[in-house]
């Protein structure tokens, strides 16, 4: 003979389907702070780099400045940068150059022909996944491409290790402030640049725990003992000018000029960038333009 337990009351079942629309709830919440959490963090990265259209590509640039191209291996991507040499012989300062989160390397090689003409070798750096370049573009895999593009030139005769300066506009300033952090660099030109792009995002109320990229400017001029020169438009969209005169005054060799201008339209100032570097001891072109 077998026995059977009571029989449940009409309606009664097991517990999991008592308390199925809490975990619904539950999970839809999980499911709402998770997409936004990677919305966020989506928009900071595309923000901060979008990339360059594919037509922004210029090859055919290199040969006619008649550069070279090296690569670097950036967590197993390989990243580009081309040397531009001075139009001088021997062993001449170099500019270690940061462009646009919207350019490429390629569209660089005319602006800097009077860097050349003075006597100052160029190496223009790309952003991993820009360009032909492989990887994730982000600060740290941006600050060790930098770190391996300087730690290569250092070892090729035909720069002075001693006289190598970063310039950087826009998000580049980030970028060679980084590398300023880690490697000796006898000078910096900020162009059109910013105090902290983690600033700039918790100041959107975005908490801390989720900023992506940091790229700390200021707390880098803060501890930098070389001279700084900082360029920026008054009608900057992008940038306001008072971030200029924050980085101003987080740095106690910096000179600050403004221009009439706003994010991608202000003047080269090359001129000013001599004298800058002359003024400050760590550069001079003489009458006949030979590096002394």
């Amino acid at each position: 003979m077998s026995e059977t337990g009571p029989v449940p009351a009409p309606g009664a079942g097991p517990s999991f389907f008592r308390r199925r629309p809490v975990r619904v709830a539950l999970g839809v919440v999980v499911l709402f702070a998770a997409g936004a959490i990677w919305a966020v963090t989506a928009l900071q990265k595309f923000i901060t780099f979008p990339g360059a259209h594919p037509s922004v590509q210029q090859l055919s640039a290199l040969a006619a400045a008649r550069g070279e191209a090296h690569w670097f291996e950036i967590d197993g991507a390989q990243i580009e940068a081309w040397f531009l040499p001075a139009h001088t012989t021997g062993s001449a300062p170099l500019f270690i150059h940061g462009h646009g989160n919207g350019e490429l390397i390629d569209i660089q090689t005319k602006s800097v022909e009077a860097l050349r003409a003075a006597g100052i070798g160029v190496l223009l750096v790309e952003y991993p996944g820009y360009g032909r370049s492989g990887g994730e573009p982000a600060e740290e895999s941006v600050t060790e491409t930098f770190v391996a593009a300087y730690d290569w030139a250092t070892q090729d005769a035909r720069v002075d290790a001693s006289r190598i300066f970063g310039y950087g506009r826009s998000l580049g300033g980030g970028a060679v402030a980084q590398l300023a952090a880690r490697r000796p660099v006898a000078a910096l030109v900020l162009e059109s640049t910013y105090t902290s792009i983690g600033e700039l995002v918790r100041a959107e109320g975005i908490p801390d725990w989720l900023v992506v990229n940091e790229f700390d400017t200021r707390a880098v001029l803060a501890k930098y003992p070389g001279p700084v020169l900082i360029l920026h438009g008054t009608k900057d969209g992008t940038f306001p000018s008072s971030l200029a005169e924050a980085l101003h005054k987080s740095s106690p060799r910096s000179e600050l000029h403004l221009e009439p201008c706003g994010h991608n339209d202000c003047p080269l100032q090359w001129e000013l960038v001599l004298s800058f570097l002359a003024r400050n001891g760590v550069f001079n072109v003489s009458p006949t333009g030979a590096v002394p």
